[in-house]
């Protein structure tokens, strides 16, 4: 356990060091300041002379709560495939790797630690990033998500999710390539969730079963829904529900409860990529 540890807290200096990080939360910093004045705006807004009344305001700031929401899931989920992705390849071609191995670690041991590691900065990501926002929301505006922490801790699973794959990717593939390749499966998980919502909403089976085939190649979409459930009041709920169709393929709402079947998936998801990455990394020519 000694040596994992050690290994994960390198890889979080590693990762430090990189102007990377700096960069993002200098970035997340503005956006959260932005969001600040944009939602202290609200409760002024009016409908010629009128101001918008109070369950007026708590209905934008939910939804707009949920908006933001999505851009710092798709902030954590750049942010997981740019640490990831040379965690492994770099160091082989750098050849650090070289010199690590020769010593009593199994090369296992390296990967999971470098996965630990990068697991820190994902969570501390989501979980900075998350609590500051909805604290500029509720500060502004007074409004509080339902269950915001369930909907920060579905937002934090993405970021693992796409990391561990990238992590996986790293071990055979340079770090661009390996790259790519999670962002486009990140972006074609969450249109595969679009196009469910289409075929569930018209009964069309082929669609919804395209939809579900993408979500359980990679479970990034799933998780977001849960998110989005978590984060929306129950009068928006009721008001999804009685839609129908008409709320049917949309990204930013869900108005069903997140599976615990598919909760169960993704984390046994998340082992099963682990343990392929292990034996990857073991397989592998230095």
């Amino acid at each position: 356990m000694r040596p994992l540890l050690t290994l994960a807290g390198v890889t979080i200096v590693e990762a430090s060091r990189r102007r990377l990080l700096l960069a993002l939360a200098l970035l997340t910093l503005a956006v959260i300041g932005l969001s600040a004045w944009g939602f202290s705006r609200l409760p002024a807004t009016t409908v010629g002379n009128t101001p918008i009344s109070p369950s007026e305001v708590r209905a934008a700031a939910s939804q707009l709560t949920i908006f933001m929401a999505f851009m710092f899931s798709g902030v954590l989920a750049l942010g997981s495939v740019l640490v990831a992705s040379p965690a492994i390849s770099s160091d082989i071609e750098s050849g650090i790797m070289l010199a690590i191995l020769p010593r009593p670690i199994r090369r296992g041991d390296v990967l999971l630690g470098k996965w630990l590691g990068l697991l820190a900065l994902v969570l501390a990501y989501a979980a900075l990033s998350c609590a500051l926002e909805l604290a500029v929301i509720w500060a502004t505006t007074g409004y509080v998500p339902p269950r915001p922490l369930h909907a920060i801790a579905f937002i934090a699973g993405e970021g693992l999710v796409l990391m561990t794959l990238t992590l996986l990717l790293s071990t055979r593939m340079a770090p661009m390539t390996s790259g790519i390749i999670a962002l486009v499966g990140f972006f074609g998980a969450w249109m595969g969730g679009i196009a469910m919502g289409f075929g569930q909403a018209f009964g069309n089976s082929t669609i919804t079963n395209i939809g579900l085939g993408s979500r359980l190649l990679l479970p990034t979409d799933g998780l977001w829904r849960g998110a989005v459930y978590h984060l929306e009041p129950d009068f928006i709920l009721n008001a999804l529900r009685f839609a129908g169709r008409g709320a049917a393929g949309s990204p930013f709402s869900a108005t069903v409860p997140p599976d615990p079947a598919f909760q169960l998936y993704a984390f046994a998801w998340v082992v099963m990529l682990l343990a392929i990455g292990c034996l990857s990394f073991a397989r592998r020519d230095l």
